[in-house]
């Protein structure tokens, strides 16, 4: 062998070294573990309510009976707590948070019908003036940081303490807190193992489509949760053969992802509003465009084609489905699939058998 094949054969040695170090040390970084025997693929639907009252109403149960109808096996519940702006750290319940009465009704009407439950908990902002969201949610010291921590793990706990008595199979400990969980990874470790000793079913935690990669805390938890917004399209009205290929980029990057990590994913938000415009920013409401009940509809369809048969998928939350059972239409701008051809496709899809 010559002196330049010796030193190509060099080269590409120490590259294979460099590689396979990179993925140990990020195999130790992220804590890649065996997976549980008793992981379930999730066929589920985000149920949500803004109001103390929302759940307990007879058109709820109503509409989650039709929820019931689509063929699912989940279904996630939305408890909001608020904090007034990103810096103040005053957690609190508001008028709009879902009463006690009201979730335990929510939990025992998806019991009745068959349903498993994951309390979805979130921490939104009172006030959004200034464009503030909750993923800027923060502290300037570490003071401040430890009683954000603190009050932050009483309202996980809260909510731990009635999943417990309910019977509630999962708990979403947090949802797109970026800045949180980004640069206080380490106290998230300690919520979670605090967690993890007042509460015995799974856990999760839903981030943020463009901030998932950067936690180090998904070892503790039974499933990555990803809140799959990604942007798909440039165009006002893409075809679904233009979404299914745009999903492309997106696919390859979690999938690399996965073979660091070696967790099941979920989605525990997925989905789009039915107007022009919805797979730019799919996690925006899109108020001002015409109603494009076909983008939605091939919005749905092209993602349960892509990640249905994915051996890490292991479900996801379509977002949403209201208590009320006239929601959405054929006129509705909004997220929810009810009463739009987006729910056919749900129901289509989740009467397909999954291979785990």
């Amino acid at each position: 062998m010559d002196k330049k094949k010796l030193i190509l054969a060099g080269v590409g040695l120490a590259i294979a070294v460099l590689f396979i170090s990179a993925a140990v040390i990020g195999v130790k970084m992220y804590g890649k573990v065996g997976w549980p025997s008793d992981l379930e693929f999730q066929k589920g639907v985000g149920y949500v309510t803004w109001s103390q009252k929302g759940y307990m109403s007879p058109s709820s149960d109503e509409s989650m009976t039709k929820l019931s109808e689509l063929g699912g096996n989940w279904v996630s519940i939305l408890i909001t707590w608020y904090q007034t702006t990103p810096w103040s750290g005053d957690i609190h319940k508001t008028d709009k948070t879902p009463s006690d009465e009201s979730v335990v009704h929510a939990i025992k009407k998806a019991h009745e019908l068959g349903l498993k439950v994951m309390l979805k908990l979130h921490l939104d902002l009172l006030d959004k003036s200034d464009g503030s969201w909750r993923g800027e949610i923060g502290a300037t010291d570490e003071k401040e940081w430890k009683d954000w921590f603190e009050k932050y793990e009483d309202f996980i706990n809260y909510y731990a303490k009635i999943a417990n008595k309910e019977g509630a199979e999962m708990i979403c400990v947090g949802t797109e807190l970026s800045t949180s969980a980004g640069v206080k990874g380490y106290l998230w470790r300690d919520l979670i193992k605090h967690i993890r000793k007042r509460y015995k079913g799974a856990l999760t935690y839903a981030a943020h489509w463009d901030r998932y990669a950067d936690l180090r805390f998904w070892d503790l938890l039974d499933y990555v949760g990803i809140n799959a917004y990604f942007p798909l399209s440039e165009d006002m009205a893409p075809t679904y053969e233009e979404l299914k290929t745009n999903w492309t980029r997106w696919v390859e990057e979690i999938e690399e992802f996965y073979a660091v990590i070696g967790k099941p994913i979920i989605f525990p938000e997925i989905g789009c509003s039915s107007a022009d415009g919805a797979a730019i920013r799919p996690w925006e409401h899109v108020p001002r465009t015409e109603v494009n009940l076909k983008l939605q509809e091939d919005y749905y369809r092209a993602l349960l084609d892509i990640f249905w048969d994915k051996e890490w998928f292991y479900g996801l939350y379509w977002w949403y489905w209201g208590t009320n059972t006239n929601m959405g239409g054929d006129y509705n701008r909004g997220f929810s699939p009810q009463n739009k051809p987006a729910e056919k496709v749900i129901k289509e899809g989740f009467s397909e058998p999954v291979r785990r």
